[in-house]
């Protein structure tokens, strides 16, 4: 047996010795092209947000979990039942988010009592509709108010934005073929990737604000920022002679 494994790890070796040789056999015959450069360009643009999210929540406390349990449904159904009311695709949609209950522990580790909260989601295009919301359901109140971009203002920025990195890598490309020396070039492999910032906009110093919206039925106030979306094409040419 210990003669078989010898010989079988002896194979292996040379195995494995021939591929390394092979592959510097390669390498030596056929070397990195001349005259390859390697290019990167980017684009940018600033886009007005035209998507608003605001978020809901609502907790409870209680000895038992499943009156706990019970008191959040109650919370977010009468909060559902407000926001479906101005609901219209694409313009104002309405999910349930998160929803969870855990228990409170003593000192000592025994369950003292259980606690919950729950999250309700309006999201769309209709920010005068969606703000008003802040001002009509009172089961809950607000979280998180988010801007950013709707999937269609997306895909037709990124669009354009690519369009601009590409023209912009496609000049580098002829300005690099010039200086060094070369007639043309072809294009050898290129990439291209968009990315997009946005960054969140936390409802919390603007609290005292909130309770007056909701005291007297009037809409949260709005203003949507913008949205800077970045395209970049990276790739690599051919200088030809």
């Amino acid at each position: 047996m210990k003669k078989s494994t010898a010989s079988l790890t002896a194979a292996l070796t040379t195995a494995v010795v021939g591929l390394t040789a092979h592959a510097a056999a390669l390498a030596q015959s056929n070397p990195p092209p001349a005259g390859v450069v390697n290019l990167s360009a980017s684009a940018s643009l600033d886009v007005p947000q035209d998507w608003m999210t605001l978020t809901f929540t609502t907790t409870r406390e209680g000895a038992d979990a499943g009156a706990v349990q019970g008191q959040l449904k109650k919370a977010v159904d009468a909060a559902l039942a407000e926001a479906r009311r101005v609901a219209k695709p694409g313009e104002v949609e309405v999910r349930t988010g998160a929803f969870s209950v855990f228990p409170r522990y003593s000192n000592k580790g025994g369950i003292t009592g259980w606690q919950g909260s729950t999250e309700l989601v309006v999201e769309g295009r209709d920010m005068p509709a969606i703000a008003k919301l802040s001002g009509t359901i009172g089961s809950m109140t607000i979280a998180r108010v988010h801007y950013g971009l709707s999937r269609q203002a997306r895909e037709k920025v990124e669009a354009d934005v690519a369009a601009q990195a590409i023209a912009k890598f496609r000049a580098q490309a002829e300005q690099q073929t010039k200086l060094f020396g070369y007639s043309s070039y072809t294009l050898r492999e290129a990439s291209v990737s968009s990315e997009g910032q946005q960054p969140p906009v936390m409802y919390g110093a603007r609290a005292m604000t909130m309770e007056m919206a909701k005291s007297d039925g009037a809409p949260l106030p709005t203003e949507a920022g913008k949205s800077t979306v970045t395209a970049t094409v990276s790739g690599s040419i051919q200088l030809l002679k």
